[in-house]
């Protein structure tokens, strides 16, 4: 689940879907339709607006507080990486995710007038539910908050606050877990790079520094997701047991899609480029009512300097699902695992 705000919504958004294991290097066979329809099954079983936490959260007064977090957090990213501070107005969005852009300003301080009332203004809020795990899914990765190690590519800071969707409360001490295929679309599940676990604070809240994901033919740029919570950290730092209760996807606005795909080394990726607007998950979820695209700021002034972006997610405790790894990491590397599995039907080479 994501709750969104007028322009202080998520910039990335859980997109999900059925999770289905084809292959494990060459992710043939990946069928769309099928995980569409059972990702749509699930859905019509599932609560999907949350706007019931909105009125809780602003007589709490977390409006303020919470744009006053991602202000800090936001001034802190661009001091890590040594670059001016800077600040705009926050503007209105467009009705239609995929014509407008979520570019955002972040400059409303907590005395900005009405500020409740932009921070909880848009009461589109989709409950994400679980979904594709991802072909490349490796259990028992570190435990760090900087997963770039010697990658290249467009460095992002994402800030995220998990929110349990029955309480409307921070879920502290939740682990969350994040992996995607690089700028020229290479993953690999003996290597460790853009790949970790962070655990949230007493606010529900944690922070990565990742790369922008590269892409692959057929879908538009996505980051994995999955939430853990019960379990601990072994002797190396690496995460084991506890239950997972949320799986899903992070997208982003096209328009930042564009700029990135412009850059080295993303701009050498030969893989055939697929817009949002073309992207099925993604047009299945605003056909579905939500709005899956959300906000973002730079660091600095142009797209290599980085990216700065935040999301709210909501996740059902009471939840219990399947992630599928399909290998685990082990000092020897990752080691593949029996009961990964296979399924799904028809053509391409999906990377995961």
């Amino acid at each position: 689940m994501v709750y969104h705000t007028s322009n202080l919504k998520s910039f990335w958004s859980f997109v999900t879907f059925a999770s289905l294991f084809q292959g494990v290097f060459t992710h043939t066979g990946h069928n769309i339709r099928e995980e569409i329809a059972q990702r749509d099954a699930f859905f019509g079983n599932s609560k999907r607006d949350v706007s019931h936490c909105f009125e809780r959260m602003k007589k709490r007064g977390l409006g303020s507080q919470y744009h006053e977090r991602l202000a800090k957090a936001l001034t802190k990213a661009r001091s890590n990486f040594g670059l001016s501070q800077k600040g705009n107005s926050l503007k209105d969005r467009d009705t239609s995710p995929l014509t407008t852009s979520h570019l955002s300003s972040l400059d409303v301080t907590p005395s900005t007038a009405d500020v409740e009332a932009i921070v909880f203004s848009n009461s589109s809020c989709v409950l994400q539910a679980e979904g594709e795990v991802g072909r490349f899914y490796v259990s028992g990765e570190y435990i760090r908050s900087d997963v770039r190690e010697s990658e290249e590519g467009v460095p992002v800071v994402i800030d995220a606050e998990f929110l349990d969707i029955n309480t409307c409360i921070g879920i502290s001490d939740l682990y969350w877990d994040i992996w995607n295929a690089n700028s020229t679309n290479t993953t690999n599940i003996d290597k460790t790079f853009l790949r970790g676990l962070q655990p949230t604070d007493d606010e529900g809240v944690a922070q990565f520094t990742t790369l922008f994901p590269g892409h692959y033919t057929g879908r538009t740029n996505h980051i994995h997701v999955v939430a853990h919570v019960g379990g601990s950290i072994l002797p190396n730092g690496t995460y084991t047991g506890g239950n997972v209760t949320h799986i899903g996807q992070l997208l982003s606005d096209q328009s930042l899609i564009t700029q990135v795909e412009a850059v080295s080394p993303y701009s050498t990726n030969t893989q055939e480029v697929t817009l949002n607007a073309n992207d099925r998950f993604l047009l299945n979820e605003i056909n579905g009512g939500g709005d899956a695209i959300a906000d973002y700021v730079l660091l600095g002034d142009t797209i290599d300097e980085g990216v700065f972006a935040w999301i709210t997610v909501g996740v059902n405790l009471e939840a219990s699902y399947n992630a599928n790894a399909v290998a685990e990491l082990t000092a020897a590397g990752g080691v593949l695992l029996a009961s990964s599995g296979s399924g799904g039907g028809g053509g391409g080479s999906l990377p995961s």
